[in-house]
């Protein structure tokens, strides 16, 4: 049958207007869950105007996570205030936004995201002391991880530039490590050298993620995957190397001690399961620790002797809790902040 003009006309009227509603209830339905999401819950965490700095001694600077108007800002609270919700410490709210954060001795590194012409677009702005921006360089996919050195000079970050989690089995990873002093950026840890086993090795399915930092400000550690095997390296900033050296560590963080690095181990293959552990550098024996649940972060290290790292909280979705275990095997898991994610270990407190 052949149509007239004026129905072809009504028919692309017609389809027009049903492209429009089903538009329009996409961007209303998202709009209503960012409503949600960013309504403050009954007993929530309290919040109070103030200075945030990252060399606020004793405090702890970490990303608040609770739904509300502070939700990705970087908040701190007193070291010592347990803060477990309501009869928590209040939280002093800064007006600066991240995915991922961390920071050491003055310095921060903060992943953000943007939109620009419609489009996310991802950020690393690298932080003084005031949360003031010195620098800023241009993400080329998904905020993973982040870390600074413990001078304050050296930081890094991952992001996923295909796939969005570590437990998908396809994903693609680009890891940058940027020297403060002089802002010499190796945008791309896939370009080092690497000595894998013992033998040079190239391949194309190489990916590195988490790195974390010794203290002079040249040896760091990370994840290298490839080949379906996860390996720790040690590398070399300057001589811009990695050697391997031992399999099934993801997400390391190096003890402030320098004698130990705590990872996830995978414990379930590709069904994203993993175990926290403690490695000795020394003897490269490994000790689960006493979390027994998944733990899919980068821990961190508040001293010595206690590691903390996020999990996502039970019942309010889109949050995470920070929790806190013993790193040497014993003891319990122990909830620190509700709504957070792992702060980097506080500025000493003054003395005297």
């Amino acid at each position: 049958m052949t149509l007239s003009p004026l129905r072809r006309l009504l028919i692309l009227a017609v389809g027009v207007l049903l492209l429009g509603g089903v538009g329009a209830w996409s961007v209303l339905s998202a709009a209503d869950r960012a409503e949600q999401e960013n309504k403050p819950r009954p007993g929530g965490p309290a919040f109070a105007a103030g200075k945030v700095g990252l060399d606020e001694p004793g405090r702890l600077v970490f990303r608040n996570t609770a739904a509300g108007p502070h939700r990705d800002r970087l908040v701190s609270v007193p070291a010592d205030g347990r803060d477990g919700g309501p009869a928590g410490a209040v939280r002093t709210a800064s007006d600066v936004s991240c995915l991922r954060f961390h920071s050491a001795a003055g310095t921060g590194v903060c992943l953000q995201s943007t939109t620009v012409l419609g489009r996310p677009a991802y950020h690393a702005r690298i932080l003084d002391p005031a949360l003031r921006t010195v620098r800023t360089y241009p993400l080329a996919g998904i905020p993973s991880r982040a870390r600074v050195s413990p001078s304050g000079r050296l930081a890094a970050w991952t992001v996923f530039v295909k796939g969005e989690s570590y437990g998908t089995a396809f994903f693609s990873t680009r890891t940058a490590i940027l020297d403060t002093r002089g802002w010499k950026l190796a945008a791309n840890l896939e370009e080092f050298g690497i000595t894998l086993e013992g033998r040079p090795y190239r391949n194309q399915d190489v990916n590195f993620w988490g790195v974390t930092f010794a203290g002079d400000d040249d040896t760091f550690y990370a994840t290298l995957a490839t080949g379906d095997e996860t390996y720790l390296v040690r590398g070399s900033v300057a001589k811009r190397t990695v050697t391997t050296l031992t399999r099934n560590v993801e997400c390391p963080s190096l003890s402030p001690d320098g004698t130990r690095v705590a990872y996830k181990k995978r414990v379930m293959g590709r069904a994203a399961l993993w175990r926290e552990h403690v490695l000795d550098l020394r003897t490269l024996e490994s000790t689960p620790l006493a979390e027994r649940r998944s733990v899919d972060d980068q821990a961190v290290w508040l001293d010595d002797d206690t590691l903390a790292y996020a999990l996502p909280a039970d019942t309010r979705g889109g949050s995470d809790d920070v929790w806190t275990v013993p790193a040497d095997g014993t003891g319990t898991p122990e909830v620190l902040l509700e709504d957070g994610q792992a702060p980097p270990a506080p500025t000493p407190a003054r003395t005297g």
